[in-house]
């Protein structure tokens, strides 16, 4: 999260073009996404939402045209959290040494922190567990290693692919509720295939759409999040959102 009294950075897409297999994946994208606040980005499969998140963490293998920065910029180095799709869990480490990885690797390993981490593995279901190794850990509990390892990080920007997409419904949401509350105040981009979990959620929601990928909706439910399922921004926008993605699918 960011410092008291720094806010946490918009993240500002400026003329985006991205060739990716030899096809324009992204052209003159423009975009603003606002900090402090969560972004859930939605579109078909293979529309460039996970490069988004790339290119968002600076991957120099995605050579591109245009700009992306952060306004205001953060600090060099300690700006960017990012759980990726595969749970990336380091096989010799126990589930609580994975979770505390960030802090081991800069050496800033604390009893408090680990005090927290072990709070945050009973807030999401693993007690039991701390000490396990990954191989003995299902999927969606490996995922949900990663989301700890994610949010422990407490980055002012936040950058999620699919974080709950192994997890059955009722994890779902007791985990997404665990994010919420953690990434106050943070600037989240989460990429989910879920119109649901995109309402639930979202500050603001983007929709990618065709090919190269334009911005083809944006929604702002409004409200505070997570939104509950007696929510009226659930029933006013799940069923136009969910037929404009299917729309979109099938193009």
């Amino acid at each position: 999260m960011p410092e008291p009294g720094s806010p946490a950075p918009d993240i500002i897409f400026d003329r985006i073009c991205l060739d990716f297999g030899g096809k324009p994946l992204f052209q003159e994208v423009s975009l603003r996404l606002p900090g402090g606040r969560t972004t859930c980005i939605l579109g078909p499969s293979g529309c460039g939402k996970s490069t988004l998140l790339k290119l968002i963490a600076g991957s120099a293998s995605l050579p591109f045209t245009g700009q992306i920065h952060f306004e205001p910029r953060p600090e060099e180095g300690r700006a960017v959290a990012w759980m990726a799709q595969h749970d990336l869990l380091l096989p010799w480490l126990t589930l609580v040494e994975n979770v505390l990885l960030g802090a081991r690797l800069r050496h800033e390993l604390s009893e408090p922190l680990r005090h927290k981490a072990l709070h945050l593995i009973h807030e999401a279901g693993l007690t039991g567990y701390e000490h396990a190794l990954p191989s003995a850990l299902s999927g969606g509990m490996r995922q949900r290693a990663a989301l700890l390892r994610t949010l422990m990080e407490e980055r002012p920007v936040l950058l999620m692919d699919e974080p709950f997409s192994a997890l059955d419904a009722l994890t779902r949401v007791r985990l997404q509720n665990l994010a919420a509350r953690m990434t106050t105040g943070a600037t989240v981009v989460l990429v989910t295939h879920d119109p649901l979990e995109a309402l639930r959620l979202g500050d603001r929601i983007v929709v990618l759409a065709g090919s190269p990928a334009q911005v083809a909706e944006i929604i702002e439910p409004g409200g505070a999040t997570p939104r509950q399922a007696d929510d009226p921004a659930l029933a006013a926008h799940y069923a136009p959102l969910l037929a404009l993605l299917m729309q979109e699918e099938s193009a």
